[in-house]
């Protein structure tokens, strides 16, 4: 199954995870884009990148889930932001997967394009009020993504 992953780029870019190839997608606190992570995705899947907080925002890229869900360390880490007080080692809470990088598109498909876009506008990203940070994507709207950005994969 496709997702729509969402990061901030002056968090954590397309071009960073270009730069390092791999890296845990840590911090997400939000119970249902947590279990998307932790029970949805599979060793494989691919993920539109997307841009949040940008100006403008939109997809940047595509990431491949590089790893079977493992709880997140952040939880752990006392003086951290993402530090979850009732989380133990045995019990954890938060668990998250490796992105690998794919793919960076030339020129990043804004949210605005997607909105007028017939088929693209379906997409969760697109709906009023949408703010998890992982979602899944129809096979249809990965598959169109890809053509406005001109990759083949």
């Amino acid at each position: 199954m496709p997702w729509l992953i969402k990061s901030e780029p002056d968090v954590f870019s397309i071009h960073d995870l270009e730069k390092v190839d791999q890296e845990p997608w840590s911090g997400v606190r939000n119970y249902q884009a947590r279990n998307f992570m932790w029970r949805d995705m599979k060793v494989g899947d691919l993920a539109l990148f997307y841009h949040s907080n940008a100006k403008p925002p939109g997809i940047s890229g595509v990431a491949k889930v590089a790893s079977a869900p493992y709880p997140d360390p952040t939880q752990f880490e006392k003086n951290g932001e993402y530090f979850d007080p009732k989380a133990t080692e045995q019990k954890p809470r938060c668990y998250l997967v490796d992105f690998e990088h794919i793919a960076t598109f030339a020129e990043l498909i804004p949210l605005q394009a997607l909105k007028d876009d017939e088929i693209l506008s379906e997409m969760t990203v697109c709906q009023k009020g949408s703010r998890l940070s992982i979602t899944p994507v129809l096979k249809k709207h990965f598959t169109r993504a890809l053509k406005l950005a001109g990759v083949k994969l």
